[in-house]
């Protein structure tokens, strides 16, 4: 995944800078890191043999997913299947939540943008 920032130089013209993301393992067979230093934007990677129980959105979150692919449940029994360029807008803070299941044999990788509460 290339990650590309333009910025100005000091001679005043437009540059190139290759950003690489520092991605932390996580105890759930993921990674994290930040995107952009205190701007919220959160990278995961998952494990594309992991699968997350029930659990609540971390926060009110936009999530893009760039590569790889999920299944996600909810309370009711539907599911869906999320694959690159796919958004989610994920608010289940409270109440049951919602399972999810990679799929597929490539790792999923997903940009997480807070919303506004």
């Amino acid at each position: 995944m290339a990650i590309i920032r333009i910025t100005t130089g000091a001679d005043g013209q437009s540059h190139f800078e290759d950003l690489e993301p520092r991605l932390e393992p996580l105890e759930d067979m993921s990674e994290q890191g930040t995107l952009y230093e205190g701007s919220g934007i959160v990278i995961r990677r998952f494990d594309p043999n992991r699968s997350n129980d029930w659990h609540h959105a971390p926060g009110r979150y936009c999530v893009f997913t760039v590569s790889g692919a999920v299944e996600i449940e909810v309370g009711d029994g539907s599911t869906r299947h999320l694959g690159a360029g796919d958004i989610l807008i994920a608010e289940d803070t409270t109440g049951q939540g919602h399972i999810t299941r990679e799929v597929g044999d490539e790792p999923r990788v997903s940009i997480f943008v807070p919303l506004p509460e």
